[in-house]
């Protein structure tokens, strides 16, 4: 069986455990804390020290988050039908990760000063994912989920917390939100205990 090992947040393993439950493919999460568990028997054994970390049932194990997020893409086809589908892929992917690293360095650094800022500039930054989401009307390729559909709806949903109503004037992107949130295998994992007891990020912010 499959196993995720990660810390009791949501955090950057959020997206693979949608992924899994919505995919109904079974695995086992591991608590890696508390810190003195995870410094003397995870940080060793993982190639760069840090998890989440992903051991498929053959025992191949990768760490980094959108490493694992693109492995599960490419084996459970949902990277798209070719390779400018892949690319638009990579491209949103890339998006998505500059605006939560913006997210994560304000939540971690600077959260009493930077959320109005944050909050102020977010929909400059959401405007390009409306115009690239519009004319999908559906998902990121349309009709047929991908790997990075469920890490932008995990970063879209951490927003929605952040900054109640920050959706409202994307339709596209509250469609899209909604459209994921919908699906019977995300409701599946959100109506476990394990989501909804897990905060969104390790110091309590968000």
């Amino acid at each position: 069986m499959p196993t995720l090992v990660y810390f009791p947040v949501r955090g950057r393993a959020e997206a693979m455990r949608t992924l899994l439950t919505d995919q109904n493919i079974t695995y086992e999460e591991v608590n890696a804390g508390p810190r003195e568990n995870w410094v003397e028997n995870w940080k060793p054994k993982m190639q760069f020290g840090q998890c989440p970390c992903y051991t498929d049932d053959d025992g191949f194990q990768l760490v980094q988050s959108n490493a694992i997020l693109a492995y599960l893409g490419r084996k459970y086809d949902l990277y798209g039908s070719d390779i400018k589908q892949a690319s638009i892929l990579d491209m949103m992917n890339s998006a998505v990760e500059d605006l939560r690293g913006a997210y994560v360095r304000m939540i971690y650094q600077n959260y009493e000063a930077g959320k109005e800022p944050f909050i102020k500039e977010l929909p400059e930054k959401l405007q390009p994912f409306e115009n690239l989401l519009k004319p999908t009307k559906g998902y990121i390729l349309g009709e047929k989920i991908s790997w990075v559909d469920y890490n932008l709806f995990d970063l879209l949903d951490i927003l929605v917390i952040f900054s109640p109503g920050c959706l409202d004037a994307f339709p596209a992107v509250k469609a899209f939100y909604e459209r994921v949130l919908a699906r019977p295998g995300v409701q599946k994992r959100r109506q476990t205990d394990h989501f909804k007891n897990m905060p969104v990020n390790g110091n309590g912010k968000q």
